[in-house]
């Protein structure tokens, strides 16, 4: 009789494990069918992922390799802790979505020369330079990276992880949202290079919203020749600098603020042309910024209006929504 009652408990576990399995993977691929709703990835015919094509879930590197090659519209999941070394090259019209829980270390994404991708709600951590950023977008259009926790080792050399996320060689449409950038040396960039204005001017229109910013060194982001509109963001401890103004980029920030960080909030160095910002609402916290006065404002910008927080909020408000939290 205590057999037989011992086998009922045990089978009822296994079932409601299975159920709330079941309803974890259930409300990801829910989530995951999501479109862009936010800032410049709506724009050029939106950005819709891997909508309408099948959905499949990984949970090693080989798997998540291979599915982010294929051709056609695909929804990726990504379940459980993944651990390895390796550039995964992602293909034309990909979604690619972590669970709950789920993480990549060493192990980053290659958005080049496509169009079509979402990241969203994946924790990525400990990219190897030789692996390229833990996000890398290069010249491809319509990106959106969404509640994302992406991060370094600060104790580690600072070139021996690239970026967080890097945005280069004329990529366009492209928005980054409620990602949580912390604990690594550069953390965002906009144009890899001074000498790259052949692809990069009139190109680079990104938007950032809802971001989190903490201990992060540099590139908080950097931005060469870009259309930046940046918005909600906090920037929390940053150790040796915000957003660095480059080759002309014209820089829009609003309802945003600094906390602890260096007098270098929104700058200009180390490239021979300077670029603008255009600051509204913006608490500096005893920061500076040194940067020329831009033309870049709220109603030169295409899309749909995102609702300010307020720079009085953000400290509350960011910390709470950044990053992997759907």
């Amino acid at each position: 009789m205590k057999y037989a009652a011992f086998i009922s408990l045990a089978t009822l576990a296994s079932a409601l494990q299975h159920s709330l399995l079941d309803n974890r993977n259930e409300i990801a691929r829910r989530q995951a069918s999501d479109a862009c709703s936010i800032g410049y990835c709506t724009q050029n015919g939106g950005t819709t992922g891997g909508a309408g094509g099948e959905t499949v879930t990984v949970t090693d590197v080989d798997s998540l390799v291979n599915a982010a090659k294929q051709d056609g519209p695909l929804t990726i999941i990504v379940s459980g802790a993944i651990t390895g070394a390796a550039k995964v090259h992602v293909s034309t019209n990909k979604t690619i979505y972590g669970e709950t829980g789920s993480s990549l270390t060493g192990v980053g994404l290659y958005i080049r020369r496509t169009s079509n991708v979402i990241v969203r709600n994946m924790k990525i951590a400990k990219v190897e330079a030789e692996n390229g950023d833990a996000i890398g977008i290069d010249g491809s259009s319509n990106v959106w990276v969404d509640h994302c926790d992406l991060s370094g080792d600060l104790n580690r050399g600072k070139d021996d992880y690239d970026g967080l996320v890097d945005i280069s060689h004329g990529s366009e449409w492209v928005t980054v949202s409620n990602t949580y950038f912390h604990d690594h040396w550069k953390a965002s960039l906009i144009g890899h290079s001074d000498n790259n204005a052949k692809e990069d001017q009139g190109a680079l229109h990104v938007t950032y919203a809802g971001n989190h910013f903490d201990k992060t060194y540099s590139r908080a982001p950097l931005v060469r020749f870009g259309t930046v509109h940046i918005i909600n963001t906090f920037w929390d401890t940053l150790i040796s600098s915000g957003v660095n103004c480059r080759m002309g980029a014209q820089v829009l920030i609003q309802s945003s603020a600094f906390k602890n960080s260096s007098q270098n909030a929104v700058f200009f160095a180390d490239s021979k042309e300077t670029g603008y910002a255009v600051l509204d609402d913006v608490d500096l916290g005893g920061s500076k910024n040194t940067v020329p006065a831009g033309t870049l404002t709220a109603n030169a910008l295409p899309y749909t209006p995102i609702k300010a927080l307020g720079s009085a909020a953000v400290a509350g408000a960011i910390p709470n929504s950044a990053g992997q939290k759907l």
